[in-house]
């Protein structure tokens, strides 16, 4: 992956261009020392006068407050911009002043703001609000109609550079060395670390990933988490870097320095430097992308301005090759049948994916559709713009722009158009991490309420298709996945909250979902694409569920199910690229690692969507490993196989469970309590009382209870019914006793002093 440039040669500027941004994904505006603002094209890059800054107002900064449908936005904040063009333009001056310009490059506003020169001038992520940071060290917020709300920073040194965080609630600004986070809320600590050896020149904040990139006179940029933990810091270069940025959707990040651009993953690793050593471009400053995260501009110090694309961009799935060779090209390999496309569009490719024997491509204002087998004639979608995200699944693929979610089959027919409440201002705030398609339902979280997930299902004539499920966590959710493989009745979803802790439940257990915590420490998650085997990474390691659903309700089977494996030998800053099949692909520092898991158990996993129990059995007595009986044993226990449980949970000596097993069997087949025994052995106690309740078996109800220690319960079934209220009271006594603890809970008191008043 690397840029291909473009530099304007004639350029009629006669001074440097002082700052520039992005309006749309095809116009870039810049303005320099002349007070003169114009709009250049990033097709033929010609320029155009659009606008006249007031007498004696020199331009340090620019930034556009971009319009996305139902809300407002800037691009490179956490909703990038759309390509419907700019609402409003915000302009910094040296002489402490910052002008707003309406979209018809009038000015609407000139507001005196600090005492120096402003060296940023930002629009907040949502548009509600603005700052502008100046060299007498303060940091000010201003609203959208230029009026004060408050000041945020005082200090005695100069600031270089500032930006909003994502979500807008912190600013980050570089001062000197140091690099601070100020977050917004009352009486909250300020964040301050020294980060390079000699002065920071640049600054930027990633959306999705939380990143933030300096880049200083040292000649070095570094990566940072937002607790000032250094996450990479690259070998010093030959000259000062003075231009960094992260791309709208934050998987790429671009760096400028004297004669160089370069290409970088957002944690820090190289794809591609380009050096100007033919034609002498001089040092890069303000490096902006475009909305769509394909195109950058950037202002040289000699005057021209620097324009490029992103080309060789690859994705790799089975079989299937694809690479960009240019803004309007994709070739096709076929690695197994050794054929070779190349696919022409008639329009700039915006996003593009490739799995499941398709690959889907959004231009400016199509998507095609292309099936591997036939690969000369797409199906088309028109009138599809803005594309966002695309997200492929078995039956279906996702579609997110900046107004709504379209699902759609590979045949082109659109299949669904979710939507929950308030979805209309959230879709724009939605990335690939907090929405996930599986094989018959998608989750997407809430943005407003970070701890909802939204379940859809996708079954045909599904009643959650118009009404979701909602999801409740407790703490605020990072990242959500959906399993993509499996029968309707085993579909499992996981998510990893603030705490980064792992959680899954069953997609079709709603409303009221019973969540199991089966990880802790987790970055990041992913399903394989044939199996229901998860993998996670940790900061150091990685782990791999093997059975992760069916085994979730029980510690010792999850434990039996699960391993842990160090990445050291890896690198740092690894990445979870796929996981198809029986292969799981990370990436470190630009290299690919391939890891398998066990062939064995993505076999036994296929026999068990086939019903085929005989050769998994077969299997596991061949293998005679503790992880396939382990698995084998929750896969039969959840489809009451009791035979082959009994001797899968023998196989890997949970004795308990055998003998719990033939408990079991010894009751009268599908009697309430044979049913009721049996959910109780794959967790579900909920459902056991249900059905012990609805067969009006109230004493063995209320023995259930006591069992589960559910003594309320007990209690309220036992006074409902009228039946064995003496028993429960005695029970909970010596329970109480054993335990050698006091009676503290008010129901049972009040009980007690009722039958001592008799």
């Amino acid at each position: 992956m690397k840029f291909k440039t473009y530099i304007t040669k004639d350029s009629k500027l006669k001074e440097t261009v002082a700052a520039l941004g992005w309006s749309n994904n095809e116009d870039v505006y810049s303005c320099s020392e002349d007070q003169q603002v114009y709009r250049w094209s990033s097709t033929n890059r010609e320029m155009v006068q659009v606008a006249k800054l007031p007498e004696g107002f020199i331009p340090t900064d620019l930034h556009w407050l971009v319009g996305k449908g139902p809300g407002m936005g800037t691009p490179g904040a956490s909703a990038p911009g759309s390509s419907k063009g700019g609402e409003s333009l915000l302009i910094a001056g040296a002489d402490g002043r910052f002008v707003i310009l309406n979209k018809s490059a009038r000015i609407e506003r000139n507001v005196p703001a600090h005492n120096g020169p402003i060296v940023t001038a930002r629009w907040s992520p949502d548009g509600a609000g603005l700052l502008s940071a100046g060299e007498d060290g303060i940091i000010k917020i201003w609203s959208r109609s230029g009026m004060l709300r408050s000041t945020v920073v005082q200090n005695e040194g100069q600031i270089r550079c500032a930006r909003w965080s994502p979500n807008a609630t912190a600013i980050v600004y570089c001062q000197g060395p140091f690099v601070a986070i100020k977050p917004l809320a009352a009486n909250s600590k300020l964040t301050k670390w020294r980060a390079h050896e000699g002065m920071i020149l640049c600054l930027a904040w990633s959306n999705n990933t939380g990143m933030i990139g300096t880049g200083g006179e040292d000649c070095r940029y570094k990566i940072w988490d937002t607790l000032g933990t250094n996450v990479y810091t690259s070998v010093a270069d030959d000259y000062a870097i003075t231009s960094i940025d992260f791309c709208p959707d934050g998987e790429l990040l671009a760096i400028g320095g004297f004669n160089m651009l370069k290409l970088c993953h957002y944690t820090g690793w190289s794809h591609s430097i380009v050096r100007f050593n033919q034609q002498v471009t001089g040092s890069l400053f303000n490096i902006v992308w475009s909305a769509d995260s394909t195109q950058i501009a950037s202002s040289t110090s000699t005057g021209s301005l620097l324009f490029g694309h992103i080309i060789e961009r690859e994705l790799r799935n089975r079989n299937l090759k694809a690479i960009t060779t240019g803004r309007k090209t994709i070739q096709l390999q076929d690695i197994v049948a050794r054929t070779n496309d190349t696919l022409d569009f008639s329009e700039r490719i915006i996003k593009w994916e490739l799995g499941y024997g398709h690959l889907v491509v959004a231009t400016v204002h199509q998507v095609h559709i292309f099936n591997e087998h036939y690969v000369n004639t797409p199906i088309i979608i028109d009138g599809r713009s803005d594309i966002r995200i695309i997200m492929l699944g078995k039956k279906h693929f996702i579609l997110v722009d900046y107004n709504s979610i379209w699902i759609y089959t590979y045949t082109g027919r659109l299949h669904l158009n979710p939507r929950f409440p308030g979805s209309q201002a959230q879709i724009p705030h939605l990335n690939g991490r907090c929405i996930s398609l599986g094989m018959d339902s998608l989750a997407v979280r809430d943005h407003s309420d970070q701890t909802i997930i939204h379940v859809f299902d996708l079954l045909p004539g599904a009643t959650r298709q118009e009404e979701p499920y909602s999801i409740q966590s407790k703490s605020s959710v990072l990242e959500v996945a959906v399993c993509r493989f499996g029968n309707p009745d085993d579909q499992y979803l996981v998510y990893i909250d603030a705490n980064q802790d792992l959680y899954i439940t069953s997609v079709h257990s709603g409303p009221e979902y019973v969540m199991h915590k089966i990880g802790t420490q987790i970055t990041t998650v992913m399903w394989s694409s044939d199996t229901n085997i998860l993998v996670g990474l940790h900061d150091l390691s990685y782990t791999v569920w093997y059975c992760p659903g069916e085994a979730c309700a029980d510690p010792t089977l999850i434990a039996l199910t699960t391993f842990t494996y160090d990445t050291s030998e890896f690198g740092k800053n690894i990445t979870l690229e796929n996981f198809e099949g029986a292969n799981i692909t990370f990436r470190s520092s630009g290299a690919i690692f391939t890891i398998s898991v066990k062939t064995y158990c993505v076999i036994l996993h296929k026999l068990f969507a086939e019903n085929q129990w005989e050769r998994a059995l077969k299997l596991c007595r061949l293998a005679q490993n503790h992880l396939l009986w382990a698995t084998l044993a929750a896969m039969a226990s959840k489809r009451n196989q009791l035979e082959i449980s009994e001797e899968a949970f023998s196989a890997s000596l949970q004795i308990d469970k055998v003998n719990y097993l033939n408990y079991i069997k010894s009751l009268p087949a599908s009697s309430p309590e044979h049913m009721a025994e049996n959910s109780i052995m794959n967790g579900r106690i909920q459902e056991a009382e249900i059905i012990l309740m609805h067969n009006k078996r109230i004493p063995e109800a209320i023995r259930f209870c006591m069992r589960m220690h559910r003594w309320n319960k007990a209690l309220e079934v036992a006074l409902k019914h009228g039946t064995d209220v003496e028993l429960v009271l005695e029970e909970r006594r010596k329970y109480l006793q054993a335990l050698e603890r006091e009676e503290n809970d008010a129901q049972f008191l009040a009980m007690e002093e009722r039958l001592d008043l008799r």
